[in-house]
C-alpha cells in the first residue's frame, strides 16, 4: 500500500532595516519591525491561518486518516509570538488531533551546519526547546534548513539522538535510485532518511497555477492517480513543500485550498494513505544506504548550496560571520542584538 508523507516548512526572517553610514556608533538597532509585522501578519491572514484551518477541516472528515508533519523555525515561531499569537492557537489545535507532527531544524533556519558545528548543534537543541515551550510536544525527527544534508552533517545529528531525518532526493546522489524508498545514511545505518520527491512536489510547488503546463489545471483525482501509477514496490512518496504554497505563492484564485481540501478523498479512492515521517521511521525498513560527500539541497536545480556559498563573495562573508560566532553566541543584549540573526541564510 502506497502512502503519501507530505511535509512543510514555516520560516520567516526578521528583516534588517535601512543602516546608514551615520548610524554607525549611534544606533545599534538594526530590525525593521513594521516590515517585519506588516508582512508576517499579511502571510498569515492569506496563508498560515486559512491553511490551518483547511488542514483542520481535513483530518476531521477523513476520521484522522489525513496526516502532516511541518518544521518551523524558531524565528518563525517567534514572530508568530509577537504578531500573530492566534496562530499558535491554531497550530496547537491541529496538534492535539495527533495528525500532525513537529520537526526540529535550526533555530535561525541558518546555514550553521555548513560552518560551524558548535552553532549548529546549539540551534538545534534551541530549537527543540522552543517546540516543547511552546506546543508541549517533543519533536523526534530533523530536518536541516532547506532540506541540507551531507554524511558529516548526518553524522553530527546521529550522535545528536536523531534516528530518522528529512533531506532532498537530488538525481546527482540518487542516479537510478528512485527516491519512493527509505534509505539510510552512509555511516550509521540506524540514521533512516526520507527523500523529497521532485517530480510530485514541484509539480504542486512550481507547476500548479502555470497555465502554459501542458497537465493544467491540475485537479487532486489527476495528481493521485500519478501517484498510485508509480512503481508498486515503491511504497513511500515524500512531498515536501513550503507553506506558503497554500495561499501565498499560489493565492486561493488558484483553486489551490480546494485541490488540497480534496486530496484525501481521492487518496482513499486510490487506497493510499497518509503518514507522518515518526511513523514511517518506526515501521519501515531502509532499502539502501545514500553517500553524500558534498552537501545537497532543495534549492534550484543544482540542489546544491551554491545560492548560499556559491561565489567569492559569499563565501568571504560566511567565513567573517562564523568568525564571530563565539562572540555572538555570548551576547545577551536581545533587544540590540539577536544572537543568532547573523546564520539566517537570507541575510548572504
Amino acid at each position: 500500500m502506497k502512502t503519501i508523507c507530505l511535509y512543510f516548512q514555516i520560516h520567516q526572517p526578521f528583516r534588517l532595516r535601512r543602516y546608514r553610514f551615520f548610524d554607525i556608533g549611534n544606533d545599534h538597532y538594526y530590525y525593521d519591525d513594521f516590515q517585519n509585522g506588516e508582512i508576517f501578519k499579511k502571510v498569515a491572514d492569506i496563508c498560515y491561518i486559512p491553511a490551518n484551518r483547511a488542514l483542520l477541516d481535513m483530518i476531521n472528515k477523513s476520521d484522522g486518516k489525513f496526516k502532516v508533519a511541518f518544521s518551523i523555525s524558531g524565528i518563525a515561531l517567534e514572530q508568530m509570538e509577537i504578531f500573530s499569537p492566534e496562530l499558535i492557537d491554531s497550530f496547537a489545535e491541529l496538534i492535539k488531533t495527533g495528525c500532525v507532527e513537529l520537526l526540529t531544524e535550526t533555530y535561525a533556519h541558518s546555514l550553521a551546519s555548513l560552518g560551524n558545528q558548535d552553532e549548529f548543534k546549539t540551534q538545534v537543541r534551541m530549537h527543540t526547546e522552543k517546540i516543547k515551550s511552546v506546543f508541549r510536544v517533543t519533536p523526534v525527527v530533523f530536518r536541516n534548513t532547506e532540506l541540507i544534508y551531507s554524511d558529516d552533517i548526518a553524522d553530527t545529528i546521529y550522535e545528536m539522538g536523531f534516528r530518522g531525518m528529512l533531506t532532498e532526493g537530488a538525481k546527482h546522489v540518487l542516479g537510478w535510485k528512485s527516491a519512493n524508498y527509505m534509505y539510510s545514511s552512509a555511516t550509521f545505518k540506524d540514521l533512516k532518511l526520507l527523500l523529497k520527491n521532485d517530480r510530485f512536489s514541484e509539480d504542486l510547488s512550481m507547476r500548479f497555477a502555470d497555465y502554459s503546463w501542458k497537465e493544467y489545471p491540475l485537479t487532486a483525482d489527476k495528481y493521485m492517480a500519478w501517484i498510485a501509477s508509480t512503481a508498486a514496490a515503491e511504497n513511500i512518496v515524500n512531498i515536501f513543500l513550503n507553506y506558503e504554497v497554500l495561499g501565498s505563492l499560489h493565492n486561493s484564485s488558484t483553486g489551490i485550498f480546494d485541490f488540497f481540501k480534496a486530496l484525501p478523498h481521492f487518496a482513499a479512492q486510490q487506497s493510499i494513505s497518509f503518514s507522518m515521517p515518526s511513523e514511517l521511521f518506526a515501521t519501515k525498513k531502509a532499502v539502501d544506504k545514500i553517500i553524500v560527500p558534498y552537501p545537497m539541497s532543495w534549492v534550484d536545480e543544482e540542489k546544491d548550496c551554491s545560492s548560499w556559498l556559491g561565489n567569492v563573495l559569499q563565501k568571504e562573508a560566511f567565513r567573517k560571520i562564523n568568525a564571530i560566532s563565539e562572540r555572538v553566541r555570548l551576547c545577551s543584549d536581545r533587544p540590540k542584538q539577536r544572537p543568532f540573526l547573523l546564520y539566517e541564510h537570507e541575510t548572504l
